[in-house]
C-alpha cells in the first residue's frame, strides 16, 4: 500500500497492490525451484529481475524462461540489458546453450 499525505488518500486506485521489484527474488526464486521439481510444463519466472544475475538465477533453479518488470519502470531498455548480459556470462562460462544451465542448481553446499 502507499498513501499521499497530501490528498490523506490511498495512491493506487485498488488501495492496495501487489510487491515487486528486488525484495519478492529471493521468494520467487524459492517457488520457481520448487515448481520446477515436479512441472511437466515450460515455466516462466519472474519477479524482482533487474540483471543478469536475476534471470540466469531463475534459468539455473529450472525456469524455461524470464520476465523482466518492474525494472522496466526504471529503464524501459532493461530486458536488452538483461538479455546481453545473460549471452555475456553465458559466453564467459563456456555455456553454448543456455538449455544446458537451465535446472543445473547443485545441491551440496
Amino acid at each position: 500500500m502507499a498513501v499521499d499525505l497530501e490528498t490523506r488518500r490511498p495512491v493506487l486506485a485498488n488501495r492496495v497492490g501487489g510487491l515487486s521489484g528486488a525484495g519478492i527474488h529471493p521468494i520467487a526464486l524459492k517457488h520457481v525451484w520448487e515448481a520446477a521439481q515436479v512441472a511437466t510444463v515450460p515455466i516462466l519466472a519472474m519477479g524482482g529481475v533487474f540483471s543478469a544475475k536475476d534471470a540466469l538465477d531463475f534459468i539455473l533453479v529450472g525456469a524455461t524462461a524470464v520476465a523482466v518488470g518492474t525494472a522496466t519502470f526504471i529503464d524501459p531498455l532493461a530486458p536488452i540489458k538483461v538479455l546481453e548480459g545473460m549471452e555475456r556470462w553465458l559466453d564467459a562460462h563456456g555455456i553454448a546453450n543456455v538449455a544446458d544451465f537451465r535446472g543445473a542448481l547443485r545441491s551440496e553446499q
